[in-house]
Formats: C-alpha cells, structure tokens, sequence
C-alpha cells in the first residue's frame, strides 16, 4: 500500500481517504499477486503488465475504472446495485455501500478475459 500513500493523503475528507483506502487495502489483500502503481493520477492494480482495475476520486464519488468491456458485460449488476456508469467508470457515492462483490466480480473477469494478453489497455 505504500505505492498508493501519497495519492490517498493528498485527498482531503478523511472519512473519503477512509473508504477508498478500505477498498485499496481489500483488493490487495484479496489479490496480492496484483501490482500495485500510480498512473494517470490514480491507483491502480495490474497483472503481468496488463490494467486490470483503476480507483480515482472526486467530490461525489469514487470512480472504480474497470475498462469498457466489463462494465458492458456486467451493466445490469451495476445498475441493480443503484450504481451509475459511463463507458470507462463505474460511480460509487461516498454514501454507497461499497461494491465488494461487484469488484470482485470485475477482477475475475479481467483476470480470466486478460490472461496472457500483452498490452496495457484492450
């Protein structure tokens, strides 16, 4: 997690640096063989070299960036956990409960679809 300290103490809300710190610390503790780095401002987890899944925040929301094909693949899900999205992320309030499951899902999928795959983005 030291990767991601200085991102996650320049937010300013504590209780946000609280939650987004909560969902940084559960995907490296469910997925430890994933890369931690900053990129384009955010953290983000890789694997092999591979974008596997990006967090950012706003003044609304974190941002869970999991890339376009998944989000298509599992639009309902999103939208029946009262999720919005665009294309490239999936927006989570700070009074949301936090998606486990959801991102979960998301790794898995990116894991198995990725698998050997050799550049960054699709």
């Amino acid at each position: 997690m030291e990767t991601f300290e200085e991102y996650l103490n320049a937010m300013g809300d504590p209780e946000h640096k609280e939650k987004l710190t909560e969902m940084l610390v559960w995907v490296k503790e469910h997925y430890p063989n994933l890369n931690t780095r900053i990129a384009w401002n955010q953290p983000m987890f890789t694997n092999e070299g591979t974008y596997i899944i990006g967090f950012s925040h706003s003044k609304g929301h974190i941002s869970l960036a999991p890339e376009v094909k998944p989000i298509k693949e599992f639009k309902e899900e999103i939208k029946a956990l009262g999720l919005s999205h665009t294309n490239n992320i999936i927006r989570i309030k700070w009074t949301d409960p936090t998606p486990f499951s959801l991102i979960d899902t998301l790794i898995k999928y990116n894991l198995k679809d990725k698998a050997g795959y050799t550049k960054f983005w699709r």
